[in-house]
């Protein structure tokens, strides 16, 4: 059965009783029930600490990718430092002006400067301060620079 329409003389459109496309036993619109009084507050109190946990493991990555790109500057610092002939204390300076708290390990290995670096991320405390944190771990080459104040070779 079709509902009819009707229209008024100004052109405005007059629903029947029951109105258009509304299924019986449905409201469309008017206050709320009884029973769905507080409903949206018992729902966002249910939600809102799932968010908070959401937003403190974004936090977390992204402060892991920071960190990794922390280190891996760190590192290429170090390398470019060992290959220009700085000593290891500066160029372990440098990687941890990129990176404080960096672990650094070098080593020279056929006129090449090869270096480690790794560094512990600890997630954010509250809800994630009893999980283990992450080691973001990074290397570096660079070629050994000749000396400038060597001469020419033999």
């Amino acid at each position: 059965m079709r509902s009819r329409v009707s229209r008024t003389g100004s052109g405005r459109r007059v629903d029947p009783p029951g109105g258009l496309g509304v299924a019986r036993g449905r409201r469309a619109v008017g206050p709320a029930r009884r029973d769905e009084v507080g409903a949206v507050t018992a729902e966002t109190a249910m939600v809102l600490p799932l968010l908070v946990a959401v937003a403190l493991v974004m936090v977390w990555v992204v402060s892991i990718g920071l960190a990794q790109m922390r280190a891996t500057d760190g590192a290429r610092e170090a390398a470019r430092a060992l290959a220009r002939g700085e000593s290891a204390a500066t160029a372990t300076g440098l990687a941890r002006q990129a990176a404080p708290g960096i672990e650094v390990s070098s080593a020279v290995v056929d006129g090449e400067v090869r270096v480690h670096v790794e560094q512990p991320v600890v997630p954010p405390a509250g809800l994630l301060g009893h999980l283990p944190g992450a080691v973001v771990r990074a290397d570096a080459t660079a070629l050994l620079e000749d000396d400038p104040h060597a001469g020419p070779a033999p």
